[in-house]
């Protein structure tokens, strides 16, 4: 990896309201780390072992890692040359123009808006949870989504009214959201610190205590579709994969980042790095103390630690409590990125210029943050995350491969354009980026791709009605 050292400006800015540039280093990795870790290790790794992997869960979060390192490089290289807000959506727009531009940016809302809604519902399983543990009973009509998942994948009815805690949740991270950027940044932070904590306790105290025999066979005989064996391991790849969108979580952030060329590559490959290391621990741990065919419930790292015995029994309502934090903290990342989305996408006139205005003592999109919390409210309280997770995964692999693709375009349109940061060895790890992530996309269920279409149906028809008819002065260029 070479830095290019030149003080030339690698992005020409034109006109816009200003978002306050209050991020460092430390902020951004927190902030990855704030998406990354959360449901993959506290929802999904319970239900990806029990339905496909087994123990095996720990190759899928390797294979998973692998991908996200790839496209990371990728993402590193064009956070340092435009730093502005957008993401995947930015990227896309500088190297294969404006109507690819909407597709990726459509995608990421919904990869974003849905993602936080989803993970709301998540979270509230281990907060009512938590309220148990020190005597405080949410009724249950109150405290689960009024829809889920029946057999053959029918939408059915819980009985339930609404999620009360995820709306609660979603209003009180859009507040915080609304606030600043940098009081957002600080809470992340200390949020990160406390469920870390708790991880590597339960990593610490639980590595001893498993047992052998709950890691037998490793990766349990295939029977059937991708049940077990190596296409359950593949299979939970992509499903887990929603666990990771993190990373792509700082790159949205670098129009608010003090130092974004040397900054945002230390945010993105950071926390992959410090997440992916954990996730294969603590499915390590969670597969060790509890059989993988018993993980399948809503707080499963909670269940693995109640299993091992009263040696860590005391550790249960920490994790209760790590999950409440980490959860939270994936939510206000999400809908951190998707108000950033849509200030990008405003400001190139492809959505309405209310997603675009900054409030001018905050200094932060407000009305799009608005927006933004009150259809994640909407998902959050009526919607489980089971109906989401996949949609979501197969929406961020759909971005990771649209960036590493741009690298390879950029480096052959714009090849003297100055890289602070630069991919290694350029066209190999985008292309291999684009065949780990394309492949985990195809091992994902039929079902999660029909809803994948019908939500870029619905995108291309708000574009043709009125992004393609609007024009935008580009705000950057990139000198060749």
């Amino acid at each position: 990896m070479t830095a290019n050292t030149t003080d030339s400006t690698p992005v020409t800015a034109g006109e816009q309201a200003e978002l306050r540039r209050a991020l460092g280093p430390f902020h951004l990795t927190a902030l990855g780390i704030g998406a990354i870790i959360g449901a993959g290790i506290f929802v999904i790794t319970g239900h990806a072992a029990q339905e496909y992997a087994g123990p095996g869960i720990m190759i899928s979060f390797i294979i998973a890692g692998v991908g996200c390192a790839f496209a990371g490089l990728c993402y590193a290289e064009f956070a340092s040359m435009i730093p502005v807000a957008g993401s995947a959506y930015t990227y896309t727009y500088a190297t294969l123009g404006r109507f690819m531009a909407w597709v990726i940016g459509w995608d990421l809302i919904l990869e974003y808006l849905a993602a936080g809604g989803a993970v709301s519902s998540g979270w509230s399983s281990y907060f009512v949870a938590m309220m148990k543990n020190i005597g405080v009973t949410i009724p249950a009509e109150f405290a689960h989504a009024p829809l889920d998942i029946g057999a053959g994948g029918a939408v059915v009815a819980t009985g339930a009214i609404l999620n009360v805690p995820a709306v609660v949740l979603i209003a009180f991270v859009t507040t915080l959201l609304v606030i600043g950027v940098r009081q957002s940044a600080t809470f992340n932070g200390i949020m990160v610190l406390i469920k870390l904590s708790i991880v590597l306790l339960v990593i610490i105290f639980g590595l001893p205590l498993i047992k052998p025999e709950n890691l037998q066979p490793f990766i349990p005989p295939h029977t059937e579709g991708w049940h077990y064996g190596w296409w359950g391991v593949l299979r939970a790849s992509g499903v887990i994969f929603f666990a990771y969108i993190g990373f792509d979580a700082v790159s949205v952030a670098a129009h608010e980042a003090k130092n974004p060329q040397r900054d945002m590559p230390i945010g993105i490959l950071g926390s992959l790095v410090i997440c992916t290391v954990l996730y294969i621990l603590m499915s390590l741990t969670v597969t060790g103390l509890a059989h993988y065919s018993t993980l399948g419930v809503d707080n499963p790292v909670s269940f693995a630690v109640a299993q091992a015995g009263p040696q860590i029994a005391w550790l249960e309502p920490y994790v209760n409590v790590a999950a409440v934090v980490g959860l939270g903290t994936v939510v206000l990342v999400l809908l951190y990125g998707q108000s950033r989305i849509f200030y990008a996408m405003a400001s190139d006139n492809l959505l309405p210029q209310m997603f675009a205005a900054v409030h001018p003592t905050f200094r932060t999109p407000w009305r799009g943050t608005l927006v933004t919390g009150v259809f994640a409210g909407l998902l959050g309280g009526v919607l489980p995350l089971s109906i989401l997770g996949e949609l979501v995964s197969i929406g961020t692999l759909a971005a990771f491969v649209l960036v590493s693709v741009g690298i390879i375009v950029l480096r052959s349109t714009k090849p003297n354009a100055p890289r602070p940061f630069r991919t290694p060895f350029v066209p190999l790890v985008p292309i291999l980026s684009v065949l780990v992530c394309g492949a985990m996309m195809v091992w994902l269920p039929a079902d999660t791709w029909i809803r994948l279409a019908v939500w870029f149906f619905i995108g291309l028809v708000i574009y043709a009605v009125y992004g393609s008819r609007r024009t935008a002065t580009p705000k950057w260029t990139l000198p060749d």
